[in-house]
């Protein structure tokens, strides 16, 4: 797992690489809160995530919660069918801003 950040005019852009699992979820959130800290606005790029389990699941509602906590927005993009089934089946689909 990877994660670049792109600042863009007024949003920060984390491009996130390979599988947000159990062995990667945790460095995955170390990213996701710094980046929440360095912005209002944080876009979750994940053309290139191919698979999140449990442990990357959480680290998002974590991310969301960070964001809702101090008013500030977290967007997921470019999410593929086998990502976004997860986020449906799971009902993070209701919880995170999925576009």
């Amino acid at each position: 797992m990877k994660v670049t950040f792109e600042q863009r005019e007024d949003e920060l852009v984390l491009h996130t690489e390979g599988r947000i699992d159990t062995y990667t979820a945790e460095d995955f959130e170390k990213e996701l809160l710094s980046g929440i800290g360095r912005a209002d606005c944080v876009r979750l790029d994940f053309e290139q995530v191919q698979y999140v389990s449990s442990a990357g699941l959480r680290a998002l509602l974590n991310g969301q919660k960070k964001v809702n906590s101090e008013d500030k927005e977290m967007i997921l993009c470019n999410v593929n069918s086998m990502v976004e089934e997860v986020f449906e089946s799971t009902g993070f689909i209701d919880i995170l801003t999925v576009e």
